[in-house]
C-alpha cells in the first residue's frame, strides 16, 4: 500500500504504468491540501520547533544539524506514534502471506 499527496509527478504516465504493472500495489491518495492527514508534517513540524534560535553559516552543518534532530526523533517511537495519532489516522499490520 501507498499513501501519496497530489503531487504532480505521482500522477505522470510513468508512475501510472508502474502502479498499473504492479497489482499487488494499491495506492491511496490524499486531498490536494491535506497537511493534518499527513504525519510527516508533523514530523517537520517538531524539527523545526527544535531549531528556533538556530545559526548555521553554512550547508554542511545545515544538513548534519537536520540528520542528528530527525535521528533523535526515530529513536522516540512514541513521538512517532503521535504524528501519526494526530492526523486521526491508525495503522493496521497484517501477517505476511507465508504461502
Amino acid at each position: 500500500m501507498l499513501v501519496w499527496d497530489n503531487l504532480g509527478i505521482h500522477h505522470s504516465k510513468a508512475m501510472r504504468a508502474f502502479i498499473d504493472a504492479h497489482d499487488w500495489l494499491t495506492v491511496f491518495y490524499l486531498p490536494a491540501y491535506a497537511p493534518d492527514l499527513n504525519p510527516v508534517e508533523s514530523v517537520w513540524s517538531l524539527l523545526k520547533r527544535s531549531m528556533v534560535n538556530f545559526l548555521t553559516t553554512d550547508l554542511d552543518h545545515l544538513t548534519h544539524m537536520i540528520k542528528h534532530r530527525l535521528k533523535a526523533i526515530q529513536h522516540h517511537p512514541d513521538v512517532i506514534d503521535g504524528c501519526l495519532t494526530i492526523t486521526g489516522l491508525t495503522l493496521t499490520t497484517t501477517p505476511a502471506n507465508t504461502n
